[in-house]
């Protein structure tokens, strides 16, 4: 592990900006009341925060977060690379009692613990360099999420106060997420187990299991059924409605089934309970059904493509094959600030996005579906060129 110390010093820029750096000074005071208020120990608070500084780097990575800013096909390329699915599977082998002994205890399975260990750290290998207390600091001064941040930074004080790791091993990522699968301070607190039994819930350690079992007793938390599927990709008959797809549009199988839905080898879709339609990038590549589990793993990471990822990874981790739809890899991608347009332009005429972000998610989707439908465009809520065009 790298000491807390070293973190803020490999991190620390050669060049501060004064103005920003007493701001952030400022900040800290206050927020010093605000942890006291919380139960914080004023000897813990100055410990954790004795080696913490601006960076601002955070904040540049938190508003460049690969699942919302890289094309959906490139991003599924590398998490679910030859790879990743090799490694995978080796570590169903590795690990095979101690996965078995989680599933059978919390009812995740092992591949869909796997992948998001996978797309979380490359499977423990990467758990980031951050000391936490730092990265979560930073965030809550000048992020995006600043009162998410500070609750957060709140839970990593209680977290330090336990005695449950020290200053210097609590390290991770940049936004502030720990251990193998990447627990925020908050949902360490609320879902970390200790399942080999030391005493510890040690999410932190060489050894994964502890990091395993919590994920999984998390997902088990927040709905997970592990009697279907996440999704399956789909196909659907030429003259469809596009309009009936939305992320939250639930149906029955039987309506999508009544309507020509049917999965990749030509099958009538199954019954999983409530069922909606997902396209990526509209009509112009893989549209899945999705059931339940998908909005799981969308509470463990708010991200379309990571959901997918993670859903595709366990899949191919499980023996199943590729999808079959390809990607529209050729068609010009819009630029963040082409998609931020869009949606003012949306949010212009009275439609709900959801915000002005430009990063598309199932507001943003909808509100694009309205504009497109109204103008008797094909409305499957994929932003392009055209859109943008017809908009301005």
């Amino acid at each position: 592990m790298i000491s807390s110390m070293s973190v803020a010093q490999e991190q620390r820029p050669v060049m501060r900006a004064p103005n920003a750096e007493n701001s952030f000074a400022t900040w800290q005071g206050q927020f010093r009341t605000q942890a006291l208020a919380a139960g914080i120990s004023s000897q813990v608070f100055d410990l954790a925060f004795q080696s913490v500084h601006y960076t601002p780097k955070t904040r540049a990575s938190d508003a460049n977060q690969a699942e919302f800013i890289r094309p959906i096909w490139e991003y599924l390329d590398g998490a679910v690379s030859a790879r990743n699915i090799a490694k995978g599977r080796q570590k169903a082998a590795d690990y095979g009692v101690v996965l078995k002994s989680i599933t059978q205890k919390y009812g995740v399975a092992s591949n869909v613990l796997l992948a998001i260990w996978s797309m979380e750290t490359n499977y423990g290998g990467f758990r980031g360099t951050t000391y936490t207390i730092e990265a979560l600091a930073n965030i809550a001064h000048a992020g995006r999420r600043q009162n998410f941040a500070q609750s957060e930074l709140i839970a990593g004080l209680k977290i330090l106060a336990s005695g449950a790791i020290s200053q210097s091993q609590m390290i991770g990522g940049w936004s502030g997420a720990m251990g193998h699968t990447q627990f925020m301070p908050t949902t360490y607190l609320a879902y970390a187990v200790d399942h080999n039994g030391d005493g510890r819930r040690d999410i932190w350690a060489d050894d994964p299991s502890d990091a395993l079992a919590s994920t999984a007793h998390y997902l088990n938390r927040l709905g997970w059924d592990n009697s279907i599927p996440w999704g399956l990709e789909v196909t659907l008959p030429r003259g469809f409605d596009y309009a009936l797809i939305g992320e939250h549009q639930t149906q029955s199988a039987r309506f999508w089934n009544i309507r020509g839905l049917r999965t990749m080898s030509g099958e009538k879709l199954p019954d999983h309970g409530p069922t909606a339609l997902l396209a990526p990038t509209g009509a112009r590549g893989p549209v899945f059904a999705i059931f339940s589990n998908f909005q799981v793993i969308r509470q463990y990471n708010m991200s379309i493509s990571y959901a997918l990822a993670v859903g595709h990874l366990s899949d191919r981790i499980a023996g199943l094959g590729p999808l079959q739809a390809p990607w529209p890899r050729n068609d010009p991608q819009l630029s963040r600030a082409e998609i931020r347009e869009i949606q003012q332009r949306l949010i212009a005429m009275g439609l709900d996005t959801g915000g002005a972000d430009g990063m598309i998610g199932p507001k943003s989707v909808e509100a694009i579906q309205v504009f497109q439908t109204s103008n008797h465009m094909l409305a499957d809520g994929y932003p392009t060129q055209e859109l943008l065009e017809s908009l301005r």
